[in-house]
């Protein structure tokens, strides 16, 4: 079945794995929140990334996969995933731009190394785009059998999937279902789609039996009314989805639905498990374009192009080690106002590497261009800072944060990172 988990236009769904060398079991990992992929260090240019180091909840194996489709055949204007546009015509197999991305898509599947020795099979699937039914069932199945064969796949799992009105009749509907898809999410929002391709997606549905699926609804559109909406909000109940996802919905809520998170709506028993894996933060897998994944506290995404994604895995997804981790969040974390917490530094990857950077800043501590912090974020002087090397534990216990300037050590940044990769890997 198509995976009625429609998710919120307005939520952003992760895709991608890169394997780490395991750090000590108490360690912290940090916890990486990225636009763009290879390793930041590798790329200074990049401007859209922040993280933090956070003791991580889940070590766990994931049990959850994401797969990015991102063709559609036309890009809505508030979309921001990465998509390949087709134009109106639905494509085929045969097109390349498919048939390629598929094929791209199992390299990187079977190129990901499992971190845990017991991996248990998937209980999840989501299949987000991009307009993920513009993909035939037959390459559908194949990137199933990838996964099944990768990381195996409970017989009952949840397998969702993203649907436009238009893009798939009955007899493509019954081969998803028959490939196990049991989630339709139906798109009711784009500008590839009218009205009448909608009611045609219901009455697929409903002929092929579908049991469990959902409707995603936006607001706030051009040339919206408040009128128009309301009359999509009694469509919407009228239809009996077995979930919405959507804002601001008190109709909903009065017509039986159970509000169980910011943008959805469910009826008791069909909520989406598949998100419940990214907002109790547990594990999970991304693959391909522009997707996230968690896994062993660690989120990255990868490249949001094709050919940066696959020169990505020509590379070796799975080569991040720990020397490797702490130069991304040294990266990302200097490139914030916030700066890097030393402590949190210090629990994952160890005291040697924060005394280490604080030697290797000191005189630009002294010239300004970079700012320690205590605790209570007092930015210290110069000669505190000093003082901190000539005590016992001094920086561990005194020194909570260290950032760069701004403007002066932001301008210099390319160069202070690069000093503070030499300390980190001498």
């Amino acid at each position: 079945m198509l995976k009625s988990t429609f998710t919120s236009v307005f939520s952003t769904f992760p895709s991608k794995t890169t394997t780490l060398q395991k750090l000590p079991s108490h360690s912290v990992i940090a916890n990486v929140f990225t636009q763009r992929a290879p390793p930041i260090h590798q790329n200074s240019s990049v401007t859209t990334r922040t993280a933090t180091i956070i003791p991580p909840l889940r070590h766990h194996p994931p049990t959850s996969a994401y797969v990015h489709l991102p063709f559609c055949r036309k890009r809505c204007h508030y979309c921001d995933f990465p998509i390949v546009a087709f134009g109106s015509a639905n494509p085929t197999d045969a097109d390349p731009r498919i048939s390629n991305y598929v094929e791209l898509l199992q390299r990187e599947i079977v190129s990901t190394i499992p971190e845990f020795n017991n991996h248990p099979p998937l209980e999840t699937v989501f299949f987000g785009g991009g307009t993920p039914s513009l993909v035939s069932p037959r390459l559908v199945s194949s990137i199933l059998d990838t996964l099944r064969g990768k990381f195996g796949l409970f017989e009952d799992a949840e397998i969702s999937m993203e649907m436009d009105p238009g893009t798939f009749d009955a007899n493509k509907m019954e081969e998803l279902m028959g490939l196990g898809v049991n989630r339709e999410l139906l798109k009711a929002c784009g500008k590839a789609h009218g009205i009448k391709e909608v009611y045609e997606a219901l009455e697929i549905m409903r002929s092929c039996g579908v049991e469990n699926w959902s409707m995603d609804l936006i607001s706030s559109l051009p040339y919206q009314t408040p009128q128009m909406w309301e009359e999509s909000l009694r469509f919407t109940v009228q239809a009996q989805p077995n979930h919405v996802s959507v804002y601001d919905l008190q109709m909903l809520s009065d017509a039986g639905y159970s509000h169980y998170e910011i943008s959805s709506y469910g009826k008791d028993g069909f909520e989406c498990k598949h998100n419940f894996a990214y907002w109790k933060n547990k594990p999970f897998y991304g693959f391909g374009l522009g997707s996230a994944s968690y896994v062993n506290g660690v989120r990255f995404s990868r490249p949001r192009k094709m050919r940066e994604m696959g020169q990505w895995i020509a590379m070796g997804i799975n080569h991040l080690d720990a020397k490797d981790l702490a130069m991304d969040v040294l990266m990302l974390s200097l490139r914030t106002v916030r700066g890097l917490d030393l402590r949190s530094f210090k629990y994952a990857f160890g005291g040697s590497l924060v005394y280490s950077l604080c030697k290797v800043y000191k005189p630009y501590m002294e010239s300004g261009h970079v700012v320690c912090l205590d605790e209570e974020r007092r930015a210290m002087t110069a000669d505190e800072f000093n003082n901190l090397f000539t005590l016992e534990d001094g920086i561990s216990s005194r020194l909570a944060y260290i950032r760069l300037s701004d403007p002066d050590g932001f301008l210099l940044s390319n160069e202070l990172i690069s000093l503070a990769f030499g300390a980190i890997a001498p």
